[in-house]
């Protein structure tokens, strides 16, 4: 049984959250392979094999494999690509690039994803700054996932933090979503909004949280191959994502591997999340 609220949104039993962590497990395992493995010289297509083998040898399948005729087990945006890059061997990773690494994986019929932005070597010291406000702005949306709150203070969260770091584009576009028995569920989650808008949050929803921050504008361009998102002015993004259930104690980081306990106890004292 799948059961849904008034607005439309599943809501897991603590069994199904279960299932649902084992298969974030499996994607916050690959990505920190991935993460150990990205290195000047590679392409992003040796990192996809790496991915798919990862996922498979769990037992798990990749979810974003043939979705929507998706070729890939991951995305991989490099530099100006904000999401959904297609791993390719036409181009080496270089000394000062970074790359968006988006992982999925389905295990028992249940899904977790995420996603992380790295560094290929020594980078300009501006794009490690994007990469951890994006991150850290991630991790302040996620702290918004406790019962009673709404639904618009993730991205109010979100944006408020970027707005406080500086002059980086939001793509409003893109964002997060709800997750379980499919990747991409209702309800959509803006990275930017209004606090106290939209359905209240409740035990046993799941929501993958990703903002996407860009060094210049908020503008972006879809390229020919239908997939791959970039920069309309050029200049790089970076992408983080984490899947999280809400529960009476707070946040669940479903894809940490730690469950988020050691980020959220510098933002919600020290008994948040769970291993």
């Amino acid at each position: 049984m799948f059961k849904k609220n008034k607005h439309g949104i599943q809501v897991k039993t603590p069994e199904q959250l279960e299932k649902m962590r084992a298969a974030g497990l499996v994607v916050g395992r690959t990505l920190q392979l991935l993460r150990e493995s990205v290195q000047p010289g590679m392409t992003p297509l040796d990192l996809d094999a790496i991915a798919e083998k990862a996922i498979r040898d769990e037992g798990a399948i990749p979810s974003f494999k043939g979705y929507q005729g998706f070729p890939a087990t991951i995305c991989a945006s490099v530099n100006d690509e904000v999401v959904h890059g297609i791993p390719g061997d036409s181009r080496k990773l270089r000394e000062g690039d970074i790359i968006s690494i988006d992982c999925g994986a389905i295990l028992d019929g249940w899904h977790g994803d995420s996603a992380i932005t790295v560094p290929v070597g020594e980078v300009d010291p501006a794009l490690t700054e994007l990469m951890r406000v994006t991150e850290e702005a991630m991790w302040r949306g996620i702290a918004a996932l406790t019962p009673g709150r709404h639904l618009s203070d993730i991205g109010h969260e979100v944006e408020k933090y970027v707005r406080s770091q500086g002059r980086y584009g939001i793509p409003k576009e893109y964002g997060g979503h709800g997750i379980g028995t499919e990747m991409h569920m209702d309800p959509w989650v803006a990275n930017h909004g209004r606090p106290g808008r939209g359905p209240k949050l409740e035990e046993g929803m799941c929501l993958a949280i990703e903002p996407m921050l860009n060094l210049g504008t908020d503008r972006t361009k879809v390229l020919a191959d239908d997939w791959t998102v970039v920069t309309i002015d050029g200049k790089a993004s970076a992408h983080f994502e984490h899947s999280v259930a809400v529960t009476h104690n707070g946040p669940w980081v479903l894809t940490a591997l730690d469950g988020g306990k050691e980020r959220l106890a510098d933002l919600l004292g020290d008994d948040a999340g769970r291993a």
